[in-house]
């Protein structure tokens, strides 16, 4: 199994997000190829960066990413400081106030988690195929 860690803080830029996505497509070539397909890659990347953008917009600016690979699979994992889950809203069409990533996250992951740390906060996960 491989494992990366990344932390990442923001002072609510995009800045973070990009550093993230940045991380996560190193993380992805350090397992070589023919680990993934580019179409899984993407959605890695994806993932990443909506559930890294909820983190700063929801979560207190703040969050560590930690990507997992196993056979098959890969975990991307975030911790942030907010003890709120995520929620699905219907989507914004028209004021631009968003709603539209977590459900987009539960499409593409075969399976979602929400954990509450025991230090504050929660984790969320999301495990995706390779």
């Amino acid at each position: 199994m491989d494992t990366m860690g990344v932390k990442a803080a923001d002072d609510r830029s995009s800045t973070s997000v990009a550093d993230a996505r940045d991380a996560t497509r190193a993380f992805l070539e350090t397992l070589g190829q023919p680990s993934f397909t580019p179409e899984a890659a993407d959605t890695v990347v994806l993932v990443v960066s909506e559930l890294a953008t909820n983190a700063l917009r929801h979560g207190g600016g703040t969050f560590t990413l930690r990507l997992t690979a196993s056979p098959g699979t890969i975990e991307v994992a975030l911790d942030d400081a907010s003890p709120q889950a995520p929620r699905m809203r219907t989507p914004d069409l028209n004021g631009g106030t968003g709603g539209f990533g977590w459900p987009m996250v539960n499409r593409l992951a075969r399976t979602t988690a929400v954990t509450p740390r025991p230090a504050g906060g929660k984790t969320v996960s999301a495990v995706l195929a390779r």
